[in-house]
């Protein structure tokens, strides 16, 4: 595997390649970004590259969805699922501190 499929995080696909990956259309793609749901990195020429984190991400939101939910619910979603992760993060980090540097369990 190169060095930049393992970056999860690295831009590689256009938005064509992002949209046929998610089973989207590329215009359903510009929405997204214009709502705030998904950010692509930008090439040196302004083009989108999404991710395979962005890919993932657009199945999470077609997935929402699919489950009734609009654009606003599925903003919240995604915002109140970063915030959890970023509190088990610091959560994880305070019970290593408090067991005398010991990983967690």
């Amino acid at each position: 595997m190169s060095p930049g499929w393992a970056d999860g995080d690295r831009g590689l696909f256009s938005i064509s390649v992002a949209a046929e990956l998610a089973g989207l259309h590329p215009q359903t793609l510009r929405i997204y970004e214009r709502e705030g749901l998904i950010d692509p990195a930008r090439s040196g020429g302004g083009t989108r590259r999404y991710s395979r984190h962005d890919i993932d991400r657009l199945a999470e939101i077609c997935a929402l969805t699919a489950d009734g939910l609009n654009l606003a619910g599925i903003r919240r979603v995604l915002r109140m699922q970063a915030e959890t992760r970023q509190l088990q993060a610091e959560l994880a980090r305070l019970r290593e501190l408090l067991d005398g540097g010991a990983p967690a369990a």
